[in-house]
């Protein structure tokens, strides 16, 4: 039986959607719909969206890379210093973007700490985004393995199974729902960046300027138009990855 929330809770809760879609409301109406195909196929815009999908799906493949094995050690390890580790995998999610940026300017810079040379290049926006991306996909993987049960992992090694088979073909499915929501999540998250890259990579076209970066120059350079239009863009494209995602978790719960 559901039971009817109390009235505060419904009304909070009320105020809270319309806070988070009123804005989107006030974009799709402000929208200049007769002007958007122009708009949106103009070969600027058209550029920045092909760079913004690379970037962010080249952060998201740095992070799955990376992230899901750093997840399975902090929820399957002990060792010293784990609470810190943790606390900087974290870091990302609450220090101001252009900070990260200029972090990793100065670690991987020409003149940084780590030289790579990548500063101001396309690599240094897929490098920025995956910088602020990853925590989402990490602490997802993680609560997702903290809940498994480990005893289907001990089966799977009692019948001779490696350990990296044993991750391979148990692990990864049974947190396959959770690996799916932190990858969309990170997705997202690098999709919309902003800070880090336009400090780290800079506002190139052609090279370096995502979709965000092209709305913000579009809004500098005083064509408002070009610039709802292009966040329209982002919007549309977003649900209808984050729709597509969405299927895909419903089979998976199945």
């Amino acid at each position: 039986m559901t039971r009817r929330p109390p009235v505060s809770l419904a009304v909070a809760a009320t105020i809270g959607v319309a806070f988070l879609v009123l804005p989107l409301v006030g974009l799709v109406a402000k929208a200049p719909w007769s002007d958007l195909p122009s708009l949106i196929t103009s070969g600027p815009a058209r550029t920045a969206l092909r760079l913004s999908l690379e970037c962010s799906f080249g952060a998201l493949a740095l992070a799955l890379v990376t992230g899901v094995p750093l997840a399975w050690v902090l929820a399957r390890r002990d060792f010293p210093g784990k609470a810190l580790v943790r606390a900087l995998v974290t870091m990302p999610l609450v220090l101001p973007p252009v900070v990260g940026g200029v972090a990793l300017l100065f670690a991987f810079g020409r003149r940084g700490i780590f030289p790579l040379h990548i500063a101001f290049t396309t690599w240094a926006a897929i490098a920025a985004e995956a910088f602020v991306a990853m925590p989402f996909l990490v602490l997802a993987v993680e609560g997702a393995l903290t809940s498994l049960d480990e005893r289907y992992e001990d089966v799977a090694g009692t019948l001779g199974t490696g350990p990296l088979a044993t991750f391979r073909r148990v692990t990864l499915p049974l947190v396959g729902p959770g690996l799916a929501a932190g990858a969309a999540l990170a997705w997202a998250r690098a999709l919309g960046e902003f800070g880090a890259t336009i400090t780290f990579a800079g506002n190139l076209p052609d090279s370096t300027q995502t979709l965000p970066l092209y709305v913000y120059l579009q809004l500098q350079s005083g064509h408002p138009d070009g610039a709802v239009a292009a966040s329209v863009l982002m919007l549309a494209v977003s649900i209808l990855v984050l729709v597509a995602l969405r299927g895909r978790w419903r089979v998976s719960r199945s």
